[in-house]
C-alpha cells in the first residue's frame, strides 16, 4: 500500500508503508509547517502498515531535532523506532 500523507493544521496522518524518501519528505513538510505556524508539530502513525529501519531513523532525527511528537505507534512500530534509536 502506498503512502498518504494528510496534513491538518500542524498535524499529519501518515497511512501505508512509509519507506525512505516518503520519511525525508514528511521531515521536510514539517520543517516547513513548524516553521510557518511556531507551533509543535504532530505526526499521527496509527494507519502505518509498514515502516522500514531507515525511515524509522528519519522519524527518530525528527523527534530530536524538531521536537516533533509522534502518536499512535503501535508494537511493531514502536519496536522498529526503539531499534533505530538505539542504533544512532
Amino acid at each position: 500500500m502506498p503512502v498518504r500523507i494528510t496534513k491538518i493544521d500542524s498535524r499529519f496522518k501518515v497511512e501505508g508503508t512509509l519507506y525512505l524518501n516518503d520519511a525525508e519528505l514528511l521531515e521536510k513538510f514539517c520543517r516547513e509547517v513548524s516553521g510557518q505556524t511556531d507551533r509543535p508539530v504532530v505526526i499521527e502513525l496509527s494507519n502505518i502498515c509498514f515502516l522500514d529501519s531507515k525511515s524509522a531513523a528519519v522519524l527518530c532525527r525528527m523527534k530530536r531535532e524538531q521536537g516533533v511528537s509522534l502518536e499512535g505507534l503501535n508494537l511493531f512500530i514502536k519496536k522498529v523506532m526503539e531499534l533505530a534509536d538505539e542504533s544512532e
